[in-house]
């Protein structure tokens, strides 16, 4: 997927960003499968559950970075992640033996 330009400007969900960040942090736990397909679709299904945060500045990026801080934040995120882990986990889109 790319990011939206209009007239040199980018608008950017910077969910994503932070979502695939904290998979990292949090899949690496886990007894699920971690490849490319199940990552993207913990990511997918996390995102459709956390609210955008659309960004079209560096000043934005800066504002949605900081709000990242606020515990709630970290724990919404944490949250549907987890879930997602699980529900993909349980449920991958192909074999269990594919890597």
């Amino acid at each position: 997927m790319k990011d939206n330009h209009q007239d040199g400007v980018c608008l950017k969900n910077y969910m994503e960003e932070v979502v695939f960040n904290y998979i990292d942090l949090l899949i690496k736990d886990s007894p699920y499968c971690t490849c490319p397909l199940c990552r993207v679709d913990i990511a997918a299904y996390a995102l459709n559950r956390l609210p955008p945060k659309y960004v079209a500045t560096e000043k934005g990026q800066v504002y949605s970075k900081l709000s990242q801080l606020q515990q709630q934040f970290e724990v919404d995120v944490t949250v549907a992640i987890m879930k997602a882990i699980e529900i993909i986990g349980k449920n991958p889109k192909h074999p269990i033996n594919y890597k």
